[in-house]
């Protein structure tokens, strides 16, 4: 028997709870990196939610550059957000720079808001 239990599943949250992953992503967009008018979701900063069968969220994310002036806040303004979102157990944050975020990880209308295309 392993010394600290049997690690969770995890699943895609969109995959495993369309609707917590809805409301996720809902949550998500209510965050917002300051110096740019395009909320975390849609920046692409977020590349992965995964949800265990307890509805503990795992989300992996970046930053638009590893000196990010905002590197200190966005992180924790994710993990609150994500934590008080109905029907979520705990949250588990990971922050991660490879891969390096890009523009190509813009939604269409955060590359619309930004006059991007």
């Amino acid at each position: 028997m392993p010394l600290f239990g049997k690690k969770k599943e995890r699943k895609p949250l969109k995959d495993a709870d369309q609707e917590l992953f809805l409301k996720v992503v809902r949550s998500l967009r209510m965050v917002f990196d300051p110096e740019i008018p395009v909320n975390v979701y849609d920046l692409g900063l977020i590349y992965d939610l995964d949800v265990d069968e307890d509805r503990k969220v795992y989300v992996r994310m970046t930053l638009t550059a590893p000196n990010c002036p905002e590197a200190e806040f966005i992180p924790g303004r994710i993990q609150r957000a994500v934590q008080e979102t109905g029907g979520v157990a705990g949250v588990d944050l990971e922050l991660v720079f490879d891969p390096p975020w890009t523009r190509e990880k813009m939604s269409t209308a955060a590359l619309l808001a930004l006059g991007l295309i």
